[in-house]
């Protein structure tokens, strides 16, 4: 999924992502506001994780959820 097409799509995928991350707040979420890297840099913070590993549980969340390509979502 681009960039565009996950901002596009927030208001529905957000309930999705508080499912996945539960210590992101609302307005973590309300900040993200679609923005794949910065829902990456917010799992990293809140989860105190490397960088790499909360890009991977991203793509991994991403890919089960179907929102790996423009024509899945």
């Amino acid at each position: 999924m681009n960039e565009d097409t996950l901002q596009g799509k927030w208001k529905q995928v957000k309930g999705k992502v508080r499912e996945q991350w539960g210590k992101l707040t609302d307005d973590d979420l309300d900040q993200i506001e679609g923005h794949s890297e910065q829902l990456v840099g917010r799992i990293q913070e809140r989860y105190g994780i490397a960088r790499d590993a909360a890009q991977r549980q991203y793509d991994d969340w991403r890919h089960a959820n179907g929102i790996g390509s423009e024509a899945a979502v």
